[in-house]
């Protein structure tokens, strides 16, 4: 409420004395989005580190289709195919199977979807974790394919959480500021970014004890404990989407998201 204070005309001029009643609201909505933003953040560490130590497992495997010796460089490849193929799907079949029986627009809300994609990146961290134990563990190097449960759920997060925050920030920002909802949501994706750096780091400081390695800090992927700070990442993701769906349940839409007439 202090922010409508800003629109009380006191005899002075200037956008430092007196505002809008557009510019107060448009704040308010900006405001109300922090909560959400703040959350993805958290929410989207968990992609991060696993779009990134993917890579890194999937050289170690046995990278060979035949006769084809894949590039662990390419392995991007493969979640953005499944993800290619999931929006195909989720657009055409999907989201019109949902319309009918939510009324919903898109199915299901924005906000339903990114904790959908929140939810899909802890399962990977999980089955991240699982696969790499195995991995270490194997007499023999362990294919490609393996990787792809987790490949694909990333490809579901995707589809999911990143559309859907996307949207989300577009269609909930005022409509003087609609740039903003691009903005935000980058904004997003570069901060998790910066915070899955400080968890790596601090990982490392914290499981660092005289001249032993932490965690992280092996040689390669064989002498670190991959398969334990996936564990610790998918706490962290789960904390954060319970820290999410405490804020997208308190969230008022300022845009209905209903459709007019839904199909029987």
């Amino acid at each position: 409420r202090f922010l409508d204070k800003a629109c009380i005309n006191r005899g002075k001029k200037g956008d430092w004395s007196v505002c809008s009643v557009t510019k107060v609201e448009e704040t308010k909505i900006v405001l109300r989005f922090l909560p959400i933003f703040i959350s993805s953040v958290i929410g989207y560490i968990s992609n991060i580190i696993l779009f990134t130590f993917t890579v890194q497992q999937g050289g170690l495997t046995n990278t060979r289709l035949g006769k084809i010796h894949v590039s662990p460089a390419t392995l991007f490849v493969i979640p953005i195919t499944f993800q290619m193929l999931m929006l195909a799907i989720y657009d055409q079949f999907i989201v019109p199977f949902l319309r009918r029986r939510t009324g919903y627009s898109g199915g299901i809300t924005h906000l339903q979807r990114i904790g959908i994609g929140f939810a899909s990146m802890i399962l990977a961290c999980v089955i991240a974790a699982v696969v790499e134990k195995k991995r270490k563990e194997s007499a023999v190097q362990m294919s490609l394919f393996w990787l792809a449960p987790q490949f694909f759920l990333l490809g579901v997060s995707d589809v999911t959480s990143f559309t859907g925050l996307l949207e989300f920030f577009n269609s909930e920002a005022p409509r003087g500021m609609k740039s903003i909802g691009t903005a935000l949501f980058w904004c997003d994706l570069g901060l998790a970014s910066l915070m899955a750096t400080f968890l790596v780091d601090a990982v490392n400081g914290a499981t660092r004890h005289g001249h032993r390695a932490g965690w992280l800090e092996g040689a390669s992927l064989n002498t670190s404990h991959l398969d334990w700070f996936y564990w610790v990442v998918a706490v962290v993701g789960l904390l954060g989407f319970f820290n999410y769906l405490y804020w997208a349940n308190k969230y008022v839409y300022q845009n209905n998201q209903r459709v007019a007439n839904v199909a029987p």
